[in-house]
Parts: structure tokens; sequence; C-alpha cells
């Protein structure tokens, strides 16, 4: 049987902490086995996530992104937006669509709070690994029973 592969999609706003969430995702799952597709922002992550899970070559997606409040526009509307979408994507394809979207309540571009969110995003994306793995896991069950 071919291991499974999943597909990651990252924004490119704030890479600097967005992409340590791939570095949390490849820990537990191998690099041969993922594929990294970047976009602009958040909000053009659903999109893309429902056009992978669709493919039917992944046995999940997941999207990682950090929306923080600019002053422009609603950061919080932008969020609920993605999420929601992530989710549709999943339910819509049957294939599971993973956010490591994050709306911290108080971001400061510091060095300290970029280091926090580093750290952190490493942590979410060993998280979306863990739960694609698991799901994975109780469809292949499931299958067998």
């Amino acid at each position: 049987m071919t291991p499974a592969r999943y597909a990651f999609v990252k924004a490119n706003w704030h890479s600097d902490i967005v992409d340590r969430a791939l570095d949390g995702f490849l820990e537990l799952i191998p690099d041969d086995r993922v594929d990294v597709f970047d976009v602009p922002g958040a909000f053009e992550m659903p999109l893309l996530a429902r056009d992978l899970a669709a493919s039917g070559r992944y046995a999940a997606v997941a999207a990682a992104a950090l929306v923080v409040d600019g002053g422009i526009y609603r950061h919080d509307f932008v969020a609920q937006a993605v999420v929601d979408g992530l989710m549709r994507a999943g339910l819509d394809t049957g294939v599971p669509v993973l956010s490591v979207s994050l709306t911290p309540h108080h971001f400061q571009e510091t060095e300290y709070h970029k280091a926090i969110f580093r750290s952190h995003f490493v942590h979410k994306g060993r998280e979306a690994a863990k739960a694609a793995l698991m799901i994975g896991g109780a469809r292949a069950q499931m299958a067998a029973a």
C-alpha cells in the first residue's frame, strides 16, 4: 500500500512565524509525503484547500496562517471566514482539512512576541500532523470493521 500523502498550505503574511507550523508538521510526517503550497494570505487558503482535498491525492490538508489586527480591516471577520471556509472544504470533500490559523488578541511586532508565536506555531504544526494521522487511523479502522 502506498503511504498517504498530505498537503500543507501556508499563508505568506508573517511567513517567518507561519512557516514554523510546517516545521512542526514535518517532525511527525516525512517531508517526502508532504506537498507544500504557498498563498498570499489567510483569505486565499480555503479555496486552495478545497481544490487540494477534492483532487483525491491527499489523506488530509493542513492550512496555516496568522491573522492579526492590521488596523485597516476587521481581522476577526477574516479569521472567521477562513476557519468557516476550511471547515466547509473538509465537509464538502470528505477529506480532513485542518486549521493552524491563529488570531491572537494582542500581537505586537516585537521580537519577543514573534519568538513566542514562532514557538507556538511549531507546536500547532505538530498538533495538525497528529490530527491528520489520528483521523487516517480511525478511518482505516472503520473501513476494516
